[in-house]
């Protein structure tokens, strides 16, 4: 194998570990039928989610209530932003002063108050049948990531149309669009030994031999039979071409590498884990990718007190003021100002929301619970908020409004069903299109739901 062609710090062999291949991304015949389909028409814009799975507080973050009862109003105080009568959390004074860049989603609601229950609901828009109390179900249809990657296809260049950094959304399953479209993985982009080798898809390939191409044949020869369950095989030599294709593309390898940035923009972004898987993203969406899903749970190694999971003894103003909102705002305001920088606000649209969020009655803990003060909420996805920027959409706005206490909405409900369709119509989707199921039955991509009138 050798390394010619490739440019900058990242070599070929190096590359070749990866899972960018991950070849099992790859279940040939589909891959190269919908890169057929595709041909020169692939459409360019791209979708950044800032995934908070958890459930962040409305009110200690987009939706304060400074003349509630302190029960209700909580700890944290608002700021007045540069777009009138936009208030927010004083812990977010970076996205303050740009609020004329953003738009502010506050009458978001469904029924599902678990957290993968939820989940489903925000990222297909399909409820789940049966509610799980136990947060541990699976989806039955795939996300709107998965559903970009089915839409688009391939792209003749290799970049993926689907990532996750750090990790994909673990609750939605690719299920009838096969596993092609499950998102690849990247691990952690501040790690000072992060490079794109980390970028996995779970095929059960043996990625350290990766650099092997007769051992990366065979694997994935026999990933390839046991994925078609007998479907076609026909023109598997031209799928593996492609594969390889893909696998040495320059242009991914040059997407995913960070070390070409001005050190200087990595510093605005932040050197945490959600400043530059933010910084990464944004280079992905301007390599092409259509999706590219930011788990925003933890910031730091650690998972302990860093979930957006804030039940009594979780929330506490020290660890706000120090740790998770300022890291969020340092890398969601880097975001959208390098998007505007480069001309990118249009092409790329960035949205910020967990999958509900918290109860409006604060919570207190019992003296033993928690060395934490007690103090935190439960889940409410009766009334939550989203961040949202860019896409071509209408800025500086909120869009609707809740009851003095954030209990439910009072003007302009929206759903998780029109939030996507707003995402579908930035990506070029017609999400009124069916998609066969296992038994052939036509699933529409999306069952309800229209693009929000006041951000068009």
């Amino acid at each position: 194998m050798t390394e010619r062609g490739c440019q900058g710090p990242l070599r070929r062999r190096e590359f070749l570990r990866v899972g960018t291949l991950a070849l099992g991304g790859l279940t040939l015949p589909d891959l190269l039928r919908h890169r057929a389909h595709a041909g020169q028409g692939i459409p360019t814009t791209s979708v950044i989610l800032f995934w908070m799975w958890g459930g962040p507080s409305q009110l200690e973050t987009y939706d304060m209530k400074p003349q509630a009862p302190p029960e209700y109003r909580g700890p944290l105080s608002p700021i007045q932003t540069n777009v009138p009568g936009l208030d927010i959390c004083e812990y977010l004074p970076l996205q303050a002063q740009m609020a004329d860049k953003f738009s502010i989603i506050r009458s978001l609601h469904h029924e599902m108050a678990s957290h993968n229950d939820g989940s489903i609901e925000v990222l297909t828009g399909k409820t789940p049948r049966v509610a799980d109390p136990t947060s541990t179900a699976k989806s039955e249809h795939p996300d709107f990531g998965m559903i970009a990657s089915y839409a688009r296809g391939g792209r003749p260049d290799g970049m993926p149309q689907y990532i996750g950094l750090q990790r994909a959304p673990f609750m939605t399953m690719p299920n009838y669009l096969g596993v092609s479209h499950k998102a690849f993985e990247t691990g952690d982009p501040s790690k000072t030994d992060w490079a794109p080798q980390n970028l996995t898809l779970v095929t059960g390939l043996d990625n350290g031999r990766l650099d092997d191409r007769k051992s990366l044949v065979r694997q994935f020869d026999r990933f390839r039979r046991d994925l078609d369950f007998g479907r076609s095989l026909a023109g598997v030599d031209e799928f593996r071409s492609a594969a390889f294709q893909m696998l040495t593309s320059p242009a991914v390898a040059q997407a995913f590498d960070l070390h070409g940035e001005d050190p200087k923009l990595r510093d605005r972004y932040g050197r945490h884990r959600w400043g530059q898987s933010c910084l990464l993203a944004r280079r992905l969406a301007e390599a092409g990718t259509a999706v590219i899903n930011i788990d925003a749970t933890a910031p730091n190694d650690t998972t302990k007190h860093f979930s957006w999971d804030d039940h009594a003894g979780a929330f506490h103003l020290d660890y706000a003021q120090r740790e998770r909102l300022p890291q969020m705002d340092q890398a969601l305001s880097a975001l959208v100002q390098d998007l505007h920088d480069r001309g990118l606000e249009q092409q790329v649209l960035v949205i910020a929301c967990g999958e509900f969020g918290r109860t409006p009655r604060v919570t207190y803990a019992p003296k033993n619970f928690s060395d934490q003060p007690g103090v935190g909420r439960d889940h409410w996805p009766q009334a939550f908020s989203a961040f949202i920027a860019g896409g071509g959409l209408r800025m500086g706005q909120v869009v609707g409004a809740t009851t003095a206490r954030s209990e439910y909405p009072i003007q302009n409900p929206v759903t998780p069903q029109d939030l996507l369709a707003t995402v579908y119509r930035h990506l070029g989707i017609d999400p009124q299109r069916n998609v066969n199921d296992f038994a052939g039955r036509p699933i529409p991509i999306l069952p309800a739901g229209k693009p929000i009138a006041q951000l068009i």
